[in-house]
C-alpha cells in the first residue's frame, strides 16, 4: 500500500481517537497489517474520498477464497506480469519463480543489488553493473515501471475510481 504523508502523521498523531482505537482492536490479529490501515482510512471522514481500494499486489486466491492464499509458482509467472501489479505473495522460500522475477524483471544478479538507472557497468560474465556509477540523477524507467504507471492509470480512471473507493 501507498500512505501519504497526511494520513501517516493521522495514524501517528491521531487528532481524534480513531487510529489508538483501531490499533488496540486488531492487537489480537493475526494479519493485523492487512486491515488496520484500510479500516482507519475507510473510517477518518477526511481521508476516506482520498482511497483506492488496491493494495497493488497480485495474490491468487481460491474461489470462494479461504483464509490463506495459494503459493505462487513459475506457473503463475505470467498471470504476475500481467497483472501489472508491483507487489506478489504469497511464495515458497527459494522457489524457483524467485530466481526468475530477480533475473529477468529485477534484472538482479545472484548476490548482488537489483540495479538502479545509475549503475552503468557491464553485465558480462556475471558482472555486478553498479561497480560502476554513473549519474545519480539520472532515473530510466524500466518495463515494470511501466507496468506500474499502467495500474495506477486504470485504479485511478474514471471508469473504477469512485467505485473502488470506501463506502
Amino acid at each position: 500500500m501507498a500512505l501519504s504523508r497526511p494520513f501517516v502523521d493521522f495514524c501517528i498523531w491521531g487528532w481524534d481517537n480513531l487510529p489508538r482505537t483501531v490499533l488496540m482492536y486488531y492487537t489480537n490479529f493475526i494479519s493485523t497489517p492487512e486491515g488496520y490501515f484500510h479500516t482507519v482510512i475507510c473510517n477518518a471522514q477526511e481521508f476516506r474520498n482520498t482511497t483506492v481500494n488496491s493494495d497493488l499486489h497480485f495474490i491468487s486466491w481460491d474461489n470462494p477464497p479461504k483464509q490463506h492464499p495459494h503459493y505462487l509458482t513459475l506457473d503463475d509467472m505470467q498471470k504476475m506480469v500481467d497483472s501489472n501489479a508491483p507487489f506478489a505473495r504469497k511464495f515458497h522460500q527459494d522457489d524457483p519463480v524467485l530466481d526468475k522475477i530477480d533475473n529477468e524483471l529485477l534484472f538482479r544478479g545472484q548476490g548482488m543489488f537489483v540495479p538502479g538507472g545509475w549503475c552503468t557497468g557491464s553485465r558480462e560474465n556475471g558482472t555486478d553493473p553498479c561497480s560502476v556509477v554513473g549519474n545519480t540523477t539520472v532515473l530510466r524507467p524500466t518495463a515494470g515501471a511501466k507496468r506500474v504507471k499502467t495500474l495506477t492509470g486504470s485504479l485511478l480512471s474514471n471508469d473504477s475510481f469512485r467505485s473502488r473507493q470506501c463506502i
